[in-house]
């Protein structure tokens, strides 16, 4: 029986984005990371061009990835077919936007340099979209990304890309005991009554294990309650540094605090939304986080 040629409308864009990836890594697991897809995913992804186009363009026998003569020359059609969509698309790209939704206060100088470089990079713009709940907007794709602080956990079927961690401090009343310390210990922040933002919040019951929490809670629902609760001397919180920089407020004193445990800076995002976009906003935001 004759094999049966492969047409144009076999092969798609992303089995040849797939195999420009590895061709460039000469790997399939660093090719992964840069395409936000399973290595599984990414090797079913080049069997099947591999398979419609009835010959090998990878040689996976040696330690390394390396192109087989005929996948060196399509590398070479396939890269030409990419940069003509790039130019295409950037002939668009002016009205771009990605949307970032993020609780409170964005991390600095880490955000300025993230929207310069993607937005140099790519002509899209960001779209800042301040909202209590982060990840609730991306589940409702009122946002495109999302910037989350602390350990909560992400419903599945959403990705995660760890930035860097925040050093906490500690906040408190200029009325409360607390802002006559020169220091406290984060073993010793369960003696006070702590206030927690149960939406946003980095820190709270929870970062402690179980008969060392703290045993007085008041709880509020965003930043500018937790704000204006420990301002009113209600009880103390517990905060990533960049409010000690950014938060003016004359009734606040923030407290150096040792020994805790850093706050992880995360981006959040769903694997079908603007992936392109998404992509290239990762690349600047972890070029920055790197700085």
């Amino acid at each position: 029986m004759p094999v049966k040629a492969a047409t144009s409308m076999d092969i798609e864009l992303r089995h040849l984005r797939a195999f420009s990836s590895v061709a460039r890594h000469r790997s399939f697991s660093r090719a992964a990371e840069e395409l936000l897809i399973t290595q599984p995913a990414l090797s079913r992804t080049i069997a099947q061009l591999e398979n419609r186009l009835n010959v090998l363009l990878l040689d996976r026998s040696s330690r390394h990835v390396e192109l087989t003569e005929p996948g060196a020359r399509f590398l070479e059609h396939a890269e030409r077919v990419l940069a003509a969509l790039d130019d295409a698309l950037a002939a668009v790209r002016h009205s771009g936007s990605l949307r970032l939704g993020f609780s409170w206060l964005l991390p600095d100088p880490w955000a300025q340099r993230t929207f310069s470089r993607f937005e140099e990079d790519t002509g899209a713009s960001v779209g800042l979209t301040r909202t209590d709940d982060p990840v609730r907007a991306l589940r409702q794709r009122t946002v495109d990304i999302a910037l989350v602080r602390g350990d909560t956990e992400v419903p599945a079927g959403m990705r995660t890309v760890r930035l860097y961690d925040e050093p906490r401090v500690a906040v408190c009343s200029d009325r409360s005991d607390l802002a006559r310390f020169t220091r406290l210990d984060w073993a010793d922040v369960p003696y006070w009554a702590l206030v927690v933002n149960t939406v946003s919040g980095t820190t709270g019951p929870w970062s402690w294990p179980d008969g060392r929490r703290p045993e007085r809670v008041i709880e509020t629902a965003n930043y500018d309650e937790w704000l204006e609760t420990v301002a009113a001397g209600r009880g103390i919180g517990i905060v990533p540094e960049v409010a000690e920089r950014r938060a003016q407020h004359p009734a606040l004193r923030f407290i150096p605090l040792t020994n805790a445990p850093p706050s992880p800076l995360r981006l959040v995002h769903l694997p079908d939304t603007q992936r392109t976009l998404i992509r290239r906003f990762l690349d600047a935001a972890l070029r920055s986080a790197a700085e």
